[in-house]
């Protein structure tokens, strides 16, 4: 899915520079369509509104310390503190004052947060086995409906704030039935904190019609419960309307569930109130994964396009992860030169689908794994309650523990190991290849934050570890064929990391404070503060030669790169390491080692910037950079250090006056700006090496100036099948991907 926050500010469209043969990164950042968890955050310029005003010269270059600036508004605001400047909020106003403390954002990602709060509500209801059903519509207005058919949120006067009980779910925060205890109405949930729906509320819409209320727009709640419906409606944390409540037909007097429809509000979410099809569903999907027995619906209203999907597992986690290895089952054809079939093989996973399933001491641990043979790199995806714990946890510690003591203890007394001295086996080896999913449900969880991004009850861990332990040791024993395999792949994992020792060690030896150490390629920056410094990575010297004089040397480096680098999606370790090129960024940027062995500390930019031409090979090269740093340390994305630049497609001169354009629609509202007897000048860029120095800086280099996206992972699940099935071995899957894709492309854009 693509995010972009300003909804005035023009959108980088390249278009013209995708060949239909290579739509890659278009499918990464979501323009055809696909559901890629690649959020794009795009910061723009104060200039950045319809089309740039014309330029005359260079731009004043600005180096701005975030640390100098903050001093200076401490200072101002240090001018006035007495009692008057104490503020108390009340009810749901800190919610209105701080959103972001409970949605994560007031961008795209918080907007979709809202949508995740009503859902878990819902989930939850099936959890407990009271609900079969939820049914999800996205309309047309941008307002959301979610309903479901459990037992419906009670209405009856609550006996503490003597209001209805469905009033104070939704307007007093920490009120919930998810407390646990004898009390409460779940013995496991997703929701924790009482806030989930009346964080919803407090950033929902209202508008009123001057004449009565007839036309009202706002959170619209409808509870069907003991023979009763129940309507009533919110806005901004509070009642415009009373409860009211008429018995249900005789034909329908069993029905039960809550239907939820809210309005986002356009004082908080001021940049886009567009809810996305795609992002939605690959939250629904999981969440149908995690729940087998539970039948979900999402719908988009559109006259012109309407969406419809289902979801329905009955083989949850074993479904899932055959999902996830979709791409990892394919006949490999060998042709010689004259283009005859010499040898077809079959390339599948290293055995079928291990899933086991218990619960110990109240704490159920459901787990499902597989083993392949064609892969390289590991996916764990781990929830608690069916949240997805994208920062791990407890439970996904005792994972990555249990499978690999398991291992070595097999490893000990099999054949392949017991003639050789005794090899431990680290965790890195043992889960290459491996595509692994863990639910558990805790009565009582620890999690970090309302967002629930890492689980912390300490007794997970000691669960989660004895259940792999027993379950794994005993599908391997039954299978010695398996376990061969499995600890084959990662005894030539091992002996991969040892051919590429030598390299690894260098990497780890060279301190980042030497420019001995650095390649010789690279035009470092004289901050020695990686907050404050950020590097380009761009294609070819011809690029590298403009950046490297039309940047500012004070926080700007720059590094070229020499053609395509490798794509680490079909290569091991070793190979990896012994690349030129991929050697530059690990050195240069100060990744360290491989996945485990990153250190934020260590890493001398925290803007690292992938600034490649708007054509095919750019749009290629750009893939293959955003494929080694996902796989390579996928924590840059998930701290936000990844960003693509954005050249301009155009310059337009008229006069001593220069325009710059970005895209299409820019260049057509330029042009309809010129009188009719105007007469201009195009200029197309293909390549970055086309731009002078100064055209480089005020167009793509300049803070003030240039247009930024910032790409973080949401979705890591559909980000694994994405690079798997783009840059794997799969042709055919690829292929009709592309196919697929090509309707979304205006082929007139095409420039090949």
């Amino acid at each position: 899915m693509i995010k972009i926050p300003p909804v005035t500010a023009p959108a980088y469209s390249s278009d013209r520079g995708l060949a239909f043969s290579l739509l890659l990164f278009l499918l990464l950042v979501g323009h055809l369509g696909q559901n890629v968890t690649l959020c794009v955050f795009v910061f723009f310029s104060p200039r950045t509104f319809g089309f740039r005003p014309p330029i005359n010269g260079v731009a004043v270059r600005a180096f701005k310390s975030s640390s100098l600036a903050s001093e200076a508004l401490q200072e101002k605001a240090n001018q006035n503190y007495g009692s008057e400047q104490i503020q108390v909020l009340e009810g749901l106003d800190p919610v209105r004052k701080r959103p972001g403390m409970y949605i994560g954002s007031t961008g795209p990602r918080g907007l979709h947060h809202l949508v995740y709060e009503i859902l878990d509500n819902s989930i939850d209801e099936a959890q407990a086995g009271y609900a079969s059903k939820i049914d999800v519509i996205l309309h047309e207005d941008n307002s959301v409906s979610i309903k479901d058919n459990g037992r419906g949120i009670p209405t009856d006067v609550h006996p503490a704030t003597k209001k209805s009980s469905l009033e104070t779910v939704l307007t007093v925060l920490h009120a919930g039935g998810k407390f646990g205890g004898s009390s409460s109405g779940y013995s496991v949930s997703g929701g924790l904190h009482g806030v989930g729906l009346s964080v919803v509320n407090a950033l929902s819409e209202v508008y009123v019609f001057p004449i009565s209320v007839i036309g009202l727009k706002a959170l619209e709640i409808t509870v069907w419960r003991d023979g009763k419906e129940c309507q009533q409606k919110y806005a901004r944390g509070k009642p415009v309307t009373i409860l009211t409540c008429h018995p249900l037909p005789a034909e329908s007097s069993t029905q039960t569930g809550t239907s939820i429809r809210f309005w986002p509000d356009s004082d908080v979410f001021t940049t886009s109130k567009d809810f996305d099809f795609n992002t939605i569903a690959g939250r629904i999907r999981e969440l149908a994964f995690l729940n087998p027995r539970l039948r979900i619906t999402l719908k988009k209203e559109s006259d012109s396009n309407e969406q419809f999907n289902e979801y329905s597992y009955a083989g949850g986690l074993v479904e899932y992860v055959e999902w996830l290895n979709t791409d990892k089952a394919y006949v490999e054809v060998c042709k010689d030169r004259l283009n005859t079939v010499t040898q077809e093989m079959m390339i599948k996973p290293i055995h079928d689908t291990v899933a086991f399933k218990e619960e110990t001491a109240g704490i159920t641990v459901d787990v499902a794994l597989q083993w392949c043979a064609d892969s390289y790199s590991d996916t764990i995806l781990g929830y608690a309650n069916s949240i997805r714990t994208i920062d791990g946890g407890t439970h996904i510690d005792g994972l990555k523990a249990s499978l690999t003591r398991t291992m070595n203890n097999l490893g000990k007394k099999s054949k392949l190991t017991k003639d050789k001295d005794i090899i431990n086996l680290s965790g890195e080896h043992v889960r290459e290849g491996l595509t692994c999913i863990i639910s558990v449900k805790v009565p009582n969880p620890e999690f970090e934050g309302q967002t629930k991004t890492r689980l912390g009850n300490p007794d997970v861990r000691r669960v989660v570890e004895q259940c792999v332990q027993e379950n794994l040791t005993e599908y391997l024993e039954l299978h010695p064929d398996v376990l061969d395999s499995i600890l084959s792949k990662a005894l030539n994992a091992l002996k991969a990391a040892m051919a590429a020792k030598r390299a690894r060690e260098l990497v780890r030896a060279k301190s980042v404070l030497k420019s001995s150490s650095l390649p010789g390629k690279l035009a470092d920056c004289s901050a020695t503060n990686p907050e404050e410094s950020e590097i380009f990575i761009v294609e070819g010297d011809s690029a590298g030669g403009s950046a490297k004089q039309g940047r500012d040397r004070r926080f700007q480096a720059i590094l070229p790169l020499r053609g395509k680098i490798l794509n680490i999606e079909r290569k091991d370790e070793a190979a990896i390491y012994k690349n030129e090129e991929i050697q530059n960024l690990i050195l240069g940027l100060g990744l360290g080692v491989k996945g485990e062995d990153f250190k934020k500390d260590g890493l001398r930019y925290h803007k690292i910037i992938i600034l490649t031409d708007a054509d095919v090979d750019g749009a290629h090269i750009r893939t293959l950079l955003l494929t080694f740093f996902y796989r390579y340390q996928k924590a840059l994305f998930d701290e936000g250090y990844i960003y693509v630049g954005v050249p301009p497609l155009y310059k337009v001169e008229r006069g001593k006056h220069a325009h710059y354009c970005y895209n299409d629609a820019e260049l057509k509202l330029l042009k309809n700006s010129f009188p009719s007897n105007a007469s201009y000048n195009i200029q197309r860029f293909k390549g970055l090496g086309e731009m002078m120095p100064a055209q480089l800086w005020e167009t793509t280099l300049d803070p003030e100036t240039r247009l930024l996206k910032q790409l973080t992972v949401e979705d890591a699940a559909e980000a694994n099948v994405v690079f798997s099935s783009l840059m794997g071995a799969r042709v055919d899957y690829r292929k009709e991907l592309i196919q697929n894709a090509a309707r979304s492309i205006n082929l007139e854009h095409l420039d090949i």
